[in-house]
C-alpha cells in the first residue's frame, strides 16, 4: 500500500461538490482536479457497455487484473504487485458499493491511462457518498461510513463523482501504477 495522502496533499479549493482529485495544486486549472483526458472521457462513455459479464467485485478485479496483464505490462515492463493489490482494493470498494450503497451495478470498466489504470463504476443512485470528498482519513468510529472511500482516497487520483443524465452516477478514478525494479520516484 502506498503511505497515507499518495503522491502529494489535497486541499479543499477548486473541488466542486462533485469532483475531486489528487495533487498538490489545490485545484489550479489544468491540474488533475480538473482536466478530463481524452483516456478518462473514453472509460466513462464505455462505462456502461464494458466487460459484459462483470456483475460482482470478483468479476471486477479479474477484468481489472487482466487489464494490467494484457494492456500495461509488455516485455520491458510489469506492474508492481503492490500497485495491483491497490487497483484491486479500489476496484472492490467502487462495485461493492455500487451494489451495496448505489441501487446496484450499472456499468463497469477498466483502462490503461497514462501511467495507471483508469476504472469507471456506474450505479443507479444519484447520490454522491460522503466519503469521496473526504480527506482519505480513517474514521475514529464505525458510525455510518468505513474505510472503502478514505482507502480509495488514499490509493486513487483524479477521483470524480458525476450525476448521469438519465440518473445514477458515474464514479471515475485512476489507480497509478509503477514499473517493477524501478525505484521510488516520489
Amino acid at each position: 500500500m502506498k503511505p497515507p495522502g499518495g503522491p502529494g496533499p489535497r486541499g479543499p479549493g477548486g473541488r466542486s461538490e462533485l469532483a475531486t482529485g489528487r495533487g498538490g495544486d489545490g485545484g489550479a486549472p489544468g491540474s488533475d482536479r480538473t482536466v478530463r483526458s481524452e483516456e478518462r472521457q473514453r472509460a466513462e462513455a464505455g462505462a456502461g457497455q464494458g466487460p459484459a459479464a462483470v456483475t460482482s467485485a470478483a468479476e471486477a478485479r479479474a477484468y481489472a487484473r487482466s487489464v494490467v496483464r494484457e494492456k500495461w505490462d509488455s516485455p520491458l515492463r510489469t506492474a508492481r504487485e503492490e500497485d495491483v493489490v491497490d487497483l484491486l482494493l479500489v476496484v472492490s470498494e467502487l462495485v461493492t458499493n455500487a451494489i451495496r450503497h448505489g441501487q446496484g451495478l450499472a456499468g463497469f470498466d477498466a483502462a490503461v491511462d497514462g501511467d495507471g489504470v483508469r476504472v469507471v463504476v456506474r450505479d443507479r443512485s444519484d447520490v454522491v457518498p460522503r466519503g469521496a470528498l473526504g480527506s482519505g482519513e480513517l474514521p475514529r468510529g464505525h458510525h455510518g461510513s468505513g474505510y472503502g472511500w478514505p482507502l480509495i482516497v488514499r490509493l486513487a487520483r483524479e477521483i470524480a463523482v458525476d450525476r448521469l443524465d438519465g440518473g445514477g452516477k458515474s464514479v471515475s478514478v485512476l489507480v497509478p501504477l509503477r514499473e517493477s525494479g524501478r525505484p521510488d520516484t516520489a
